[in-house]
């Protein structure tokens, strides 16, 4: 685990709402020079704290209009390896989030679609022809909030 101070919060925090902000500007806003800046977000990403910075798409202004929260169970019979399944499902396009989970299902997937007749098409000739499916459930989301994180 990374140990962070509180300017370490501050910076995450501030990078949380526009990762593409310069070192200067982060550094103003949290009361640091530009250099010292520059060296806390390098030691972030060198011990892994960081990862990457990521695009936020607009789902919907995209054209994909309909989210679904797809539970995947696996069927017992067939001894469907995981790694398969994970491969097969990770080539689907409208697919955007593979998670393995533990409880009722054993996956869980973010799938858009364009509509639900769109998304009908994309369950029917794609999720469900996966190797190895057993039973589905769907959540269709309605709105979405993003919360900050726990720093």
């Amino acid at each position: 685990m990374t140990e962070l101070d509180e300017i370490d919060r501050l910076l995450l925090r501030e990078m949380s709402e526009d990762a593409t902000q310069s070192a200067g500007l982060l550094g103003r806003k949290i009361g640091l020079s530009q250099p010292a800046t520059w060296r806390r977000v390098q030691r972030l990403y060198g011990s892994g704290a960081l990862r990457g910075r990521r695009l936020d798409l607009d789902a919907e202004k995209l054209g994909f209009g309909v989210t679904v929260f797809l539970g995947v169970k696996l069927a017992a019979k067939g001894g469907v390896g995981l790694e398969a399944f994970e491969r097969a499902v990770s080539a689907i396009p409208e697919v955007q989030l593979v998670q393995h989970v533990l409880g009722l299902f054993d996956y869980r997937l973010r799938v858009v679609a364009r509509d639900l007749s769109d998304f009908e098409r994309v369950l029917r000739r794609r999720i469900m022809a996966l190797p190895g499916v057993g039973s589905i459930e769907a959540n269709v989301m309605l709105s979405e909030e993003r919360l900050p994180g726990p720093l």
